[in-house]
């Protein structure tokens, strides 16, 4: 869709009235909120953001002042972290996070405005959604990620990036894979780890395409897996394993320069599904590491596991080595 015709969409589906955006600050609810604004009026559009407290990168929070302001659009912060706390003691929940914090919370928020947001077709909401539902209104929906950046560059936006994926990122919590039972301890990890990694990648000045540390482990131990890719220099290797070891939550930590295998304990929902695990394997746990994975899905004897939980890994060709 052309710039116009979605501008002009946007009038005929709110018929002018004021709405809410979803807004993260990154490419897909910044082109959203800018179509917005230049279809209803910057006095018609407000920005509301969830923030997910320790599980929020800081340049993220930077980023989405940064692009409110830039936006010309007034930005008002929710706190979702209790929420998430909640729902991730079953396991990894993206999705229902999406559902349940990231829109729900903004929908309450709305007091019955349209809420608008970036879901499109490169994303799993946008393949599965409907462009106008229940008090959603999702203007990008037919575009893909190139239409949106050719949106983008129309409307000269050009959102920052946080540095831990060239592509999608999100909140620290997605690379938490296993339940959240103790925030003090499993949060923190992955909160502090996952700082830790991008301080220190952005130190050296090295351009990671992607940069982040997988939690794994039983519940009474977090073992951290380091991705960086494409592969570092041996000094940017030693600098982010350093940055990474002095993460006190942390008992282990592997720079993971090789495929693995991952352990992964299931819910018989997820066991059961071929196409579940498919989607997990390609979809959810794939793009975010440095290497190729492979997954050894077994059943869990955990009856309040709602989803899966990464219990160990191996080396796929050799033995492994702690840092």
């Amino acid at each position: 869709m052309s710039l116009d015709a979605v501008v002009s969409e946007i009038r005929t589906v709110t018929e002018g009235r004021p709405v809410v955006v979803a807004f993260s600050g990154g490419l897909d609810s910044s082109v959203t909120a800018a179509l917005a604004r230049d279809a209803l009026g910057p006095d018609n559009v407000l920005l509301v953001t969830v923030n997910m407290g320790q599980y929020a990168y800081r340049r993220g929070n930077e980023i989405v002042l940064e692009m409110a302001d830039a936006l010309g659009l007034p930005q008002r912060c929710l706190l979702g972290q209790p929420m998430q706390d909640r729902i991730m003691m079953g396991g990894p929940a993206c999705n229902r996070c999406t559902r349940d914090i990231k829109l729900g919370l903004v929908k309450k928020a709305a007091g019955g405005r349209l809420v608008l947001t970036g879901a499109n077709r490169s994303d799993t909401w946008g393949q599965l959604g409907l462009k106008v539902c229940n008090g959603y209104y999702a203007p990008l929906l037919e575009c893909d990620k190139p239409q949106i950046r050719a949106l983008a560059d129309a409307l000269g936006i050009r959102p920052p990036k946080i540095g831990e994926h060239s592509g999608r990122e999100g909140c620290k919590l997605k690379h938490l894979l296993k339940p959240l039972v103790n925030p003090a301890y499993h949060g923190r990890a992955v909160s502090r780890a996952n700082e830790a990694v991008l301080d220190a990648v952005r130190a050296t000045d090295f351009p990671a395409e992607v940069a982040n540390v997988k939690i794994i482990g039983p519940l009474s131990r977090n073992i951290g897996l380091i991705n960086v890719h494409p592969a570092p220099p041996l000094a940017v290797a030693d600098a982010v394993v350093e940055a990474v070891r002095g993460v006190p939550e942390l008992d282990e930590v592997h720079f993971l320069d090789r495929p693995v295998r991952l352990v992964a304990k299931a819910n018989p929902s997820i066991l059961g599904d071929a196409h579940a695990r498919k989607w997990l394997e390609a979809g959810r746990l794939r793009p975010d590491f440095a290497h190729t994975i492979d997954v050894d899905w077994r059943p869990t004897t955990n009856n309040r596991l709602s989803t899966f939980h990464v219990v160990s890994f191996t080396w796929m060709d050799a033995a492994s080595t702690a840092c």
